[in-house]
């Protein structure tokens, strides 16, 4: 909507389909798209009103019979462009598996800020709906619906559809606009504010890339993780054992619990193989590579507080 406005007082955009990907000034650019009232769209259908037959003479129209201008069907949506669109895209398909009873009626009513009961007509259902590759979610209301969807791939779309204003105790004519854009937008807010996840599904490349890549930490040169190595996932895991954060952990402790997890007698794991100090350091400095270091005790002892 805000497209043609900041063309034609010349700020620069990048358009996203019927959206904006990134514009040069977007708090014009957004002070702009607000300014979109009920007048100024009733305006603009008298406008072309004018051009069509009507059924009413002019002396009609001047005693006061004329067409008044009411809202059928409403959108308002609030679009979040990703900074990395891959990374993006595997985030919102995690966020729909572990969100599929958003459709409850507990839910509904907190995403529309309604008293649902069990005579509130309409059903109380999550739906997921795949257009090609991409999925859509859809939370119903009613008449009304909430969706979200990848927007070509690159945002994240979540857009209230209002089929019936009197869904939620607002008229239908267009004055009403104000007050119905205040629950969309709301219902926008809200759903994102419902919405969880219990971790994070992806890692960033530039992360990836850091614990992956030789680096020099105090002065001291670590060499690469090499991540998928089992040897490397179960050193990770046991990095982060609560056990350690109380006094601690030893050469011996690390060979211990990492045959554990590889599945193997820890007598086979001599000091020597393992190599846990420059394992431990490899990993600790990999993480910590933008911080300063708290306290060490011994190279075997004290790392706990670097991973800490």
């Amino acid at each position: 909507m805000a497209q043609a406005p900041g063309a034609k007082r010349g700020i620069a955009y990048e358009a996203l389909d019927n959206g904006i990907a990134s514009a040069h000034d977007p708090a014009r650019l957004q002070a702009l798209a607000r300014q979109l009232s009920a007048r100024k769209i009733e305006v603009f259908a008298r406008r072309w009103l004018r051009l069509l037959p009507h059924p009413y003479t002019r002396d009609d129209r001047a005693g006061g019979y004329h067409y008044d201008i009411s809202i059928l069907q409403a959108e308002f949506s609030l679009t979040q462009v990703f900074d990395r669109p891959l990374t993006g895209r595997v985030f919102f398909e995690e966020v729909i598996r572990e969100n599929l009873d958003i459709g409850r009626p507990t839910e509904v009513a907190l995403i529309f800020d309604r008293k649902v009961t069990r005579k509130t007509p309409g059903r109380f259902r999550t739906r997921v709906i795949t257009a090609g590759v991409a999925p859509y979610l859809y939370v119903d209301y009613k008449r009304s619906f909430i969706k979200q969807y990848a927007k070509e791939g690159r945002a994240l779309r979540t857009e209230t559809v209002v089929n019936d204003t009197r869904d939620f105790a607002v008229a239908k004519r267009l004055h009403n606009l104000p007050a119905l854009r205040e629950v969309g937008f709301s219902a926008n807010r809200r759903l994102l504010s419902v919405e969880t996840i219990s971790h994070d599904c992806s890692i960033g490349k530039a992360a990836f890339h850091q614990v992956t890549s030789p680096v020099t930490f105090n002065g001291q040169q670590a060499s690469a993780l090499r991540f998928e190595d089992p040897r490397v996932q179960a050193l990770l895991a046991v990095l982060v054992s609560f056990s350690f954060l109380a006094c601690g952990f030893s050469s011996k402790d690390m060979r211990r619990l990492v045959a554990a997890l590889l599945g193997i007698d820890p007598g086979t794991i001599t000091q020597g193989r393992m190599t846990t100090t420059s394992d431990v350091f490899a990993s600790t400095a990999s993480s910590n590579a933008s911080r300063a270091p708290t306290a060490i005790a011994s190279p075997t002892v004290g790392f706990a507080a670097l991973c800490s």
